[in-house]
């Protein structure tokens, strides 16, 4: 697990590719937007768009604490109450955090993220490489929808 330092981490993040998820299953240009609150929780705000990029905005906001000082990469993240889900930065460029990958304890579920809406692909690939090596499997990972560059 990365260390990851909070206020570099919030900001916009567009879906790069993500297993697939019910919640999202007609959604393309996905992004989560975080921001740090005073008390240190994280406001999390996610968007898509209804089948295509013009079609009709789709949005929930929640919130996110850190559940491991020691790296700040395990988070809980809440959208309904009482309910609450692992959020772990399971890889980050850590130099100038321009993408992460978030999973999930029981690899159900995974998330590239990216700060631009494209992925360089020889970066793409390396990042796919780390997730094998992680132990999540490539083969329900979909490619998400953004606009170009």
């Amino acid at each position: 697990m990365p260390f990851v330092d909070p206020e570099r981490y919030m900001g916009l993040w567009y879906e790069i590719a993500a297993y697939p998820i019910r919640s999202q299953e007609d959604c393309v240009g996905a992004t989560a937007t975080y921001t740090l609150k005073d008390n240190g929780d994280v406001e999390v705000f996610n968007q898509c768009f209804k089948d295509t990029l013009d079609g009709d905005e789709k949005s929930i906001t929640g919130k996110a604490w850190i559940v491991d000082a020691e790296t700040n990469a395990k988070l809980k993240v809440q959208f309904f109450w009482p309910f609450a889900a692992d959020y772990w930065v399971i890889d980050l460029d850590d130099e100038g955090y321009e993408y992460a990958v978030v999973g999930h304890p029981n690899r159900e579920y995974l998330w590239i993220l990216n700060r631009e809406p494209q992925m360089d692909e020889v970066l793409y690939e390396t990042v796919l490489e780390g997730i094998t090596e992680s132990g999540y499997d490539l083969a329900p990972l979909v490619k998400s929808v953004q606009p170009e560059g």
